[in-house]
């Protein structure tokens, strides 16, 4: 189906956003992974929203790319959490000249003529997260053909769906460079380990990906830099980042809130005689959430703006609206939780499952320590109280 007008596009997503809703309870009872919300995705051309319009895409910005997350997250987060991971590996390589072209409109053509999605594969056993610091262990051997990888990938979100698996890894060379590698599903001497056993996100499938001597052409590989002129990402990565990941759990959260509001206009307590929602404290308890979620949209609202028009935000600026956003999920979340009792704890009402999901918003990397540390530093360094070395 091709969807000629954005007013499409929002029916299409909102339509998907209330039929996964259907399942979502029961994939993360199962840890399912949704091969069916992938499909309906694709059946809508989802997967290749962000790829540009010469490569057959939509050439979505941001703000677009926000929006669609947004929505399914209120459907089935770990949908969400899989375009997620797809939109933000097609924005940052459209930008980067590091990718071989040929490589380039492959990823985007199959992304739009097949609904292929791809992930970048970063976090090791040993390592953790490469955002802190330290190389993959994760090698690269040359042979005459291209590259021989060999290593161990943890929390591959989408796994069992993807189409090319981009690899965080490191050279065997004597002055060792780090890069992406990208694997094709389906690889010799690839395989998925199903390690993933979590509190939330549970149909989200982020198993282990194993890499046993798996041989690529050599233009598979990108953004090769020797490792100690290894960076971060750039201010524009830092902002597609922390938004669609933080979008993801505003939305979990706004779902939870509209949970929460039946509950207050349904539940008629003997004793009261009237709604929970006639008491003055649960009314306070709901401005507290409706105020949290405020802030988050109006952040995530200016952020998005800013850098559609090319006013990208300071990376630090952008990893605060990621600290900002995803703890407004949580507050407001914990709150409904902490109001509506026993009922929001119960596995028969959706609440729990909410919450556990937005607890998996603490672990994205950056993480909130690293985010308040980082701008502790540069604004004590900007105002000459630590050496910029």
């Amino acid at each position: 189906m091709y969807l000629d007008k954005i007013d499409d596009v929002d029916v299409a997503i909102a339509g998907l956003a209330h039929e996964f809703a259907q399942t979502a309870a029961a994939h993360d009872a199962a840890a399912s992974f949704p091969f069916d919300n992938i499909a309906r995705l694709r059946d809508v051309g989802a997967p290749g929203f962000v790829v540009p319009k010469e490569f057959g895409g939509r050439g979505f910005g941001l703000a677009r790319a926000e929006a669609v997350v947004n929505r399914i997250a209120r459907g089935e987060p770990s949908t969400a959490l899989v375009l997620t991971q797809q939109y933000l590996f097609h924005a940052t390589m459209l930008r980067s000249a590091a990718y071989p072209p040929t490589l380039r409109e492959r990823i985007f053509h199959t992304a739009v003529g097949d609904g292929a999605l791809i992930n970048n594969l970063r976090v090791e056993p040993e390592l953790g997260t490469p955002a802190r610091g330290g190389l993959p262990a994760t090698l690269a051997r040359r042979t005459p053909q291209g590259w021989s990888l060999s290593g161990h990938k943890t929390f591959a979100t989408g796994c069992p769906a993807l189409a090319w698996h981009a690899i965080f890894a490191r050279t065997d060379e004597p002055q060792p460079r780090v890069g992406i590698f990208v694997v094709p599903a389906g690889a010799p001497g690839l395989r998925i380990e199903e390690s993933w056993r979590h509190l939330g996100m549970r149909a989200s499938a982020s198993h282990d990906v194993i890499l046993e001597d798996v041989n690529i052409p050599e233009d598979h590989a990108a953004e090769l830099v020797l490792a100690e002129h290894a960076s971060g990402p750039d201010a524009f990565q830092a902002a597609w980042l922390s938004v669609l990941f933080s979008t993801v759990y505003d939305g979990v959260a706004r779902v939870a809130r509209d949970w929460f509001v039946g509950f207050l206009r349904d539940r008629r307590p003997a004793n009261l005689g009237a709604p929970l929602a006639s008491l003055p404290r649960m009314q306070e308890a709901l401005g507290a959430i409706d105020a949290a979620l405020y802030v988050s949209r109006a952040l995530l609202d200016q952020h998005v703006e800013r850098v559609d028009r090319g006013d990208t935000p300071a990376q630090q600026d952008s990893y605060y609206l990621k600290h900002a956003v995803t703890a407004n999920a949580l507050k407001a979340v914990s709150k409904a939780l902490e109001v509506s009792g026993n009922p929001g704890l119960s596995q028969v009402n959706p609440l729990e499952r909410h919450y556990r999901d937005i607890l998996c918003a603490r672990v994205h990397s950056p993480q909130d320590d690293s985010i308040l540390v980082g701008g502790g530093r540069q604004a004590l360094t900007a105002a000459g109280a630590l050496s910029a070395n």
